[in-house]
């Protein structure tokens, strides 16, 4: 379920003054102050929510739910698991109420679990690994799970090896996808999971009985979301035939309802540039479906609506990308656009036919406004130089008419925690945020899930709140240094290729949709190297894998404690601007870097780190997909 549009970006002197006149305005505004409380873990490092793409992972009650991490190694080579986890250690999903954080355990046999949603009674979807191998891959099953009465409930397939669960409503109703026993070259599940390679539908379960929603002409289908009148949004392969352009069936986008699925239509361009899995992004329970489709040229990327009636070009705020993140039911609309140039975005807030830019904090130059509850707040990330705007640093709140506040203005100070990025809230405003812990910093992996509760008249009582208001210009918080990296300089009016224009697409997508809270990219240059000796010898070799390419690295192991292995890529046959793309457990000495099109290269490299620091790095690998 990892889909990944890198875009090269520059800051002009406007864009830097303009982001100071916002943060300077956001200062003069006054905010309740909010209890901050850590979720923790089960022992291990990180812990986090589902965010690909967001779902409602708090409940108005206050419970949250997501997974969190064990302190046992998963056993799985290049510490594989279903749903991504970005370490190497053992998972399961947790629920959180007021007296603290519970493991709600995995079916029989399995090792791993995660909670992607929960709804106001309490109920919550997933998935878990179960005691089954899969044939194919030779990987634990997985299943879609619904836990309820501190009970799991196997959902089970249509026919298939694995299914996963991705939200539900206040019925019951539980949608998600899952596989049956038609072989599929293209299989999404398949091949975003690593499991067997047969037909994904999407599902709809209620009551004991799961129900094939069928596809849009095509072999696949992948059901995202589900409301409250039972409607089911998602993306569907529209017919057998590849498409040339991207060597998959081509991508609709569908709403199904009462048996029937409709087919909402396109922007004019070639919606399998983005791949099925990053189109949805939300649905409300008056029908409206939100996130992104290819423009005519298929070039560019705007938001979209359907609006319950015809499909909206959002646009942008002058330039020629846009994103819609979420959606509430009075139809507002926040995501991210970019300005004039095409080489900074800005989070934006849509109501009433209007796009709003929201700004950004500080001297940051962009930012990613996330989710938007019923009373209008939206919270969402500022984003730093560093890490070319790819990288949540700063959470941020916007409320009553804005501007933009630092939500870690708004918490206790002395904490040692960041956070940089405000994931979802509820109708109460109660906050879910992902931050860094005291014992690491932006460059570090990890990453906690945060609750944060507002100290206001509907939250009375609350021990240790502190219920006076706060003034942003005044408050006394930890700054996190703004990284000195130089941007690069625009790119070229040029069209890409498609191969350019997929890896484009893909990249800005996982740069964004994250399941835990931790960074995607690190800065690298700050961190205390050579402390442990360097992995050497590092190789790789390329292959296909169903319909993508696949590269395999794998290294020599000098190291005597190493608790990890940091592993850095850049795109190019002799780029020098690598990006942290994974993180493998101590023991791991190779990783697969998965879902690639064919013919692009990359420059690969391996770090160790340990309680005392990192390593150099190895040798520069270079490859190219087939």
């Amino acid at each position: 379920m990892k889909k990944t549009l890198s875009v090269v970006f520059s800051i002009s002197s406007l864009c830097s003054a303009l982001a100071a006149v916002s943060y300077a305005q956001a200062q003069t505004a006054t905010h309740h102050h909010y209890k901050l409380i850590d979720l923790g873990t089960f022992g291990g490092p990180n812990s986090g929510v589902n965010s690909e793409p967001f779902q409602n992972v708090i409940n108005n009650a206050g419970t949250v739910v997501g997974g969190a991490d064990t302190p046992i190694p998963t056993p799985e080579p290049a510490c594989y698991n279903p749903f991504g986890n970005p370490d190497c250690f053992i998972s399961h999903a947790f629920m959180w109420r007021r007296h603290g954080l519970k493991d709600l355990g995995t079916l029989p046999g399995g090792n791993f679990s995660f909670a992607t949603s929960i709804n106001q009674r309490g109920q919550i979807a997933g998935l878990s690994e179960n005691d089954q191998i899969d044939p194919f891959s030779g990987n634990p099953e997985f299943h879609a799970v619904l836990w309820e009465n501190d009970k799991i409930l196997d959902l089970g397939t249509l026919g298939g090896v694995s299914s996963i669960a991705a939200t539900l409503n206040d019925s019951g109703q539980v949608t998600g996808v899952a596989l049956n026993d038609v072989p599929d070259p293209f299989s999404l599940l398949g091949l975003g999971s690593v499991t067997t390679l047969t037909q994904t539908h999407g599902f709809l379960w209620h009551n004991g009985k799961i129900q094939d929603l069928g596809t849009l002409g095509g072999p696949d289908s992948w059901a995202v979301f589900v409301n409250d009148r039972g409607q089911v949004a998602g993306t569907s392969y529209t017919s057998d035939v590849v498409d040339p352009n991207t060597n998959t069936p081509p991508v609709g986008v569908f709403l199904w309802e009462n048996g029937k699925m409709k087919d909402l239509g396109n922007l004019g361009g070639d919606n399998g540039l983005l791949t099925a899995y990053g189109i949805v992004n939300g649905l409300n329970n008056h029908g409206q479906v939100i996130g992104a489709m290819v423009t005519p040229g298929d070039q560019f990327t705007h938001a979209f609506l359907w609006d319950g009636q015809k499909l909206l070009d959002l646009g942008a705020l002058g330039g020629d990308f846009s994103f819609a993140r979420g959606i509430n039911n009075a139809g507002e609309v926040t995501g991210t656009a970019w300005l004039p140039g095409d080489q900074v975005n800005h989070g934006f807030l849509w109501r009433n036919g209007v796009m709003t830019d929201l700004g950004t904090l500080g001297g940051d130059p962009c930012s990613d406004a996330i989710s938007i509850n019923s009373r209008g707040q939206v919270v969402g990330a500022s984003q730093s130089v560093a890490g070319g705007c790819n990288e949540w640093t700063t959470a941020f709140l916007w409320e009553n008419g804005g501007p933009i506040v630092d939500l870690n203005a708004l918490v206790p100070s002395g904490s040692g925690v960041h956070l940089f990025a405000g994931l979802w809230t509820n109708d109460g405003g109660e906050i879910v945020a992902g931050g860094s812990t005291p014992v690491c910093d932006l460059s570090a992996t990890c990453g906690h899930a945060y609750v944060l509760i507002p100290c206001d008249e509907n939250h009375p009582d609350i021990e240790g709140c502190d219920y006076s208001l706060v003034d942003p210009a005044t408050a006394v918080f930890e700054i996190r240094p703004a990284q000195a990296t130089q941007l690069s300089e625009p790119s070229s009016d040029a069209k890409l290729s498609r191969a350019e224009m997929m890896t484009r697409f893909r990249s800005l997508g996982a740069g964004r949709n994250r399941r835990y809270g931790m960074p995607q990219t690190f800065n690298t240059a700050s961190a205390i190297t050579n402390i442990e000796p360097a992995p050497t010898n590092l190789t790789s070799f390329a292959f296909k894998r169903g319909l993508y390419d696949v590269v395999e690295l794998s290294w020599t192991d000098h190291s005597t404690d190493a608790d990890s292995y940091h592993i850095e890529r850049c795109t190019g046959s002799t780029c020098t601007n690598f990006s942290e793309i994974a993180v493998n457990g101590g023991s791991a000495t190779r990783y697969i870097d998965p879902m690639w099109p064919m013919h692009l290269t990359f420059r690969y490299r391996v770090r160790a780190h340990s309680p005392s620091g990192y390593s150099a790095y190895s040798n520069i690998r270079t490859q190219t997909t087939p």
